[in-house]
């Protein structure tokens, strides 16, 4: 039997994680679960391909489908893999990112009988402020975290398992439910659940609070995409379930909209989603003005 498996949601924190001297293998997942097609718990081939498509359109192809579908592959092989190994422990956030791949790991795990599962969800560290994730901790500060994890309950199983299920179905009714939980078993999900709540477009405006928070700063005068993120972070409550790829994806989607909101000027008419041959440099992002205001 191997020791133990550590998977955790993102790359900076995986690698800081290898750097720690903890015992066992660092495995990263990656996937958006809290959108996107799918079904509650154990995806099968058809899902896994309808993931793999949804990746790549959300990417604007800075991964292409095939790519995504081998991680994904590899993620599920993983996890049946994971009966194996002594004790695995699941290192996640308190953002809505990390708290919908953490309802789906454990819903998924459970699936598979294997409940030999530690847990540590981190929302705070001594001295970063704001924190926002595991991400920004130094390897020897996440090594002083692992005496804190604590074994997953079987009422924290049943309950990863409603979550899922709220996510895949996007069920607004269940997750408007969940968002009011008290005591959560998980209790971190409540706040993440009212985050992807807040995503959902405003009955006014059609905009959802990052694409509103993104908008707000090209309006007051923040042209450049990284002027644009810096304003948006600091105007977005901790912790942040978005990063950089998220954000250019919703300023796209401004400049997408019929009329456009926003008008972005670069040797491309969108921001690259991913890594690209053009710099973000090269960018400026300005409030669309209609025909009547530009005469």
């Amino acid at each position: 039997m191997n020791n133990v498996l550590h998977i955790t949601s993102g790359d900076s924190a995986g690698g800081s994680m290898a750097k720690a001297g903890l015992p066992g293998e660092i495995f990263v997942w990656h996937d958006i679960l809290y959108d996107g097609p799918r079904q509650p718990g154990w995806l099968d081939e058809e899902t896994l391909s309808a993931r793999a498509l949804f990746l790549e359109k959300f990417t604007a192809g800075g991964l292409d489908r095939e790519h995504i579908l081998e991680t994904l592959h590899l993620q599920y092989k993983k996890l049946v893999e994971s009966a194996s190994y002594a004790h695995i422990v699941l290192w996640f956030d308190a953002c809505l990112f990390d708290q919908s791949m953490l309802a789906h790991i454990l819903t998924c795990l459970d699936h598979k009988g294997i409940r030999n599962v530690e847990l540590l969800c981190v929302d705070a560290f001594p001295g970063i402020v704001p924190f926002h994730g595991l991400g920004q901790l130094a390897p020897e500060q996440l090594a002083s975290l692992y005496a804190n994890r604590r074994p997953v309950s079987s009422e924290q199983f049943r309950f990863a398992a409603v979550v899922d299920k709220a996510f895949a179905t996007q069920d607004v009714v269940l997750l408007t439910k969940l968002s009011e939980t008290t005591e959560a078993p998980l209790p971190w999900v409540p706040a993440a659940v009212s985050r992807w709540l807040q995503e959902q477009p405003d009955l006014t405006t059609g905009l959802g609070f990052l694409e509103s928070l993104a908008l707000e700063a090209i309006r007051a005068g923040c042209k450049t995409p990284n002027n644009i993120f810096a304003s948006v972070a600091a105007a977005d409550t901790p912790p942040h379930f978005w990063g950089d790829t998220t954000l250019w994806a919703k300023i796209n989607g401004l400049a997408d909209r019929v009329p456009p909101l926003v008008q972005i000027k670069g040797p491309r008419d969108r921001l690259p989603q991913w890594e690209s041959d053009v710099s973000l440099k090269d960018f400026t992002i300005i409030r669309y003005k209609t025909e009547q205001e530009s005469n």
